[in-house]
């Protein structure tokens, strides 16, 4: 086991780099981790790469081939540890030693149970330096659902809202195009395309007809859409089948899941109390296909049963500054809160001015 070690101002500013070059793979890794990495000799960058695509070389490999011959004795900054498994690619941890590096510095452990440290330890038993840094330097929040889904056997879950100063979804005749400003209409487009999959409700879908994909002028893997239907059915010419990318209906009752769709959409049935899809059972069906980022845009109904459910791990609230009044629909449908004793507790933990509207970012609250 490695002992995490304070870095040299120098190693902090590679490693500063490698973070940085792993986020430009922010949109297109899933279900992989995104990873940067930067080679360094005598002083001076020598090669630069990061984990573009799923299936394609990681990061290291990218980076070693920029620096061809340049890499024999070299320092390696990588923003996570280097992989030990044979995967759709090869381990990078023999693809260092085979280049001849002389030191590799580490953001973070893989918490990939694959890799696990067994990364590092090729490495040192090739005779080669390990750092690990103490502080991974945002390398742990730009893989946050990964490790998540590593750690605990789930994907990070995060609750989308847009809504008004007094808390209104919607008008009372239940009109919601557009609560929010363009700007931020178009920071959710970022949020999705960094989600595996996207979760909606079928009143969503018969109230609004989106699409639910992603539309950003770069390149993105588009996430999973999911729909819950419970016992209902949903039309088979819905906007969300006009676009490409694959759909996955979950109902609760095996008898209404009928339908004619094409081969890209798939239908499951978890049964759960009240005629309603299980959540848990589908949080653990998407961890199982992968899913490391879980968004969640739907209804107060859907939105009100993961947080019951303590299932969200973000609430990400896009505020516009108007008022829509108490005949205006509310945020979350929880007909368990009849007191302060029952109230779910969540703490703010970041706020950003986007046009002319708030995101706010939640956490659960936790007194530990």
């Amino acid at each position: 086991m490695i002992t995490p070690t304070q870095l040299t101002d120098r190693d902090r500013d590679l490693m500063n780099q490698a973070v940085a070059l792993a986020r430009k793979g922010l949109y297109t890794t899933k279900p992989n981790p995104k990873v940067g990495c930067v080679i360094v000799q005598d002083h001076t960058i020598v090669g630069e790469g990061w984990h573009e695509k799923a299936g394609e070389p990681h990061a290291e490999v990218h980076a070693l081939r920029n620096a061809g011959a340049r890499a024999r004795g070299a320092e390696v900054f990588v923003s996570l540890e280097p992989c030990a498994h044979q995967g759709r690619t090869g381990p990078c941890a023999q693809a260092l030693i085979d280049a001849g590096v002389q030191r590799v510095v580490s953001a973070m452990g893989d918490p990939n149970p694959k890799v696990a440290g067994r990364g590092h330890r090729m490495l040192e038993q090739a005779g080669i330096e390990v750092i690990l840094a103490d502080d991974e330097l945002g390398a742990r929040e730009l893989n946050s659902g990964f490790c998540r889904r590593m750690e605990t056997g789930r994907p990070l879950v995060r609750l989308k809202v847009a809504a008004t100063m007094d808390g209104r979804t919607a008008a009372g005749d239940g009109s919601s195009q557009w609560i929010t400003s363009g700007e931020a209409r178009n920071d959710v487009q970022h949020l999705r395309a960094r989600s595996c999959a996207l979760v909606s409700g079928i009143g969503t879908i018969r109230a609004d007809n989106p699409r639910l994909n992603v539309r950003l002028d770069e390149p993105v893997a588009q996430p999973l859409r999911v729909v819950l239907v419970g016992r209902n059915q949903i039309d088979p010419t819905a906007r969300l089948f006009s676009v490409d990318g694959p759909v996955l209906i979950a109902g609760s009752d095996e008898n209404q899941m009928g339908g004619e769709f094409d081969q890209r959409t798939e239908r499951v049935c978890l049964h759960g109390s009240d005629g309603q899809v299980d959540l848990d059972q589908l949080l653990d069906l998407l961890a199982a296909r992968q899913c490391n980022e879980v968004l969640v845009e739907a209804g107060a109904a859907v939105a009100g049963a993961f947080v019951a459910g303590g299932l969200v791990d973000e609430v990400w609230v896009y505020q516009s500054p108007d008022v829509l009044g108490s005949t205006g629909r509310g945020m979350f449908v929880l007909p368990g809160i009849g007191s302060m004793d029952d109230r779910l507790c969540f703490e703010l933990s970041t706020v950003s001015q986007i046009g002319r509207d708030l995101r706010l970012v939640y956490r659960p609250y936790s007194s530990h």
